[in-house]
């Protein structure tokens, strides 16, 4: 295998990890109310579990609130029943139409906890952009000695590796950072 497909074996692997990444962090809880802290929430729908934001309209018509409008008046028990039973500490009020979530403001403990928690994210992330490094420099190497790709070419190709690496990693980092700042933010 030639160094250039290894590389960008090892590039499609460090992005998904970076696209990864933004997708759980937009279902981190700041200070204010975004459709993406619910839109994942699993719903017991016609006996498989189906994402809220296919059986409902999402909206935040307030900095602290998010409006769920069912596609259908039925479902309404069931989505606050999965609302209810998720783990996002948020109760929702039904007015037989719609159901609201009052987001309460985070506390200081509250939102330390969360900017852990988006930190820990991003180390997760960083571990398998490390690991597609090193195989990539793993398979480099074995193809070197295998006589399939030149010494100056398996050497250049390391070079790119790790600074392939360098600029996904502080693309991890500056998500990290600014996620922080939104939580940390009254």
């Amino acid at each position: 295998m030639p160094a250039d497909d290894i590389l960008l074996d090892a590039e499609e692997q460090m992005q998904k990890s970076l696209d990864h990444l933004h997708q759980e962090l937009r279902g981190v809880r700041t200070g204010r109310a975004s459709p993406a802290l619910v839109e994942h929430i699993k719903v017991e729908y016609y006996g498989s579990l189906t994402d809220l934001k296919a059986i409902a309209a999402i909206q935040v018509p307030e900095a602290t609130q998010i409006l769920i409008k069912p596609f259908s008046k039925t479902d309404l028990k069931l989505i606050e029943k999965a609302i209810n039973d998720s783990k996002l500490g948020l109760s929702a009020q039904s007015d037989g139409t719609a159901l609201r979530l009052n987001l309460p403001p985070m506390s200081m403990d509250r939102r330390k906890q969360m900017a852990g928690q988006v930190k820990e994210m991003g180390e997760k992330a960083k571990i398998v952009v490390r690991n597609a490094r090193r195989d990539g420099n793993k398979l480099i190497d074995t193809e070197q000695k295998g006589g399939v790709i030149p010494e100056d070419d398996a050497k250049r190709g390391k070079e790119e590796m790790d600074k392939m690496t360098k600029d996904i990693e502080g693309k991890l980092e500056d998500a990290v950072a600014k996620k922080t700042k939104e939580v940390m933010e009254i």
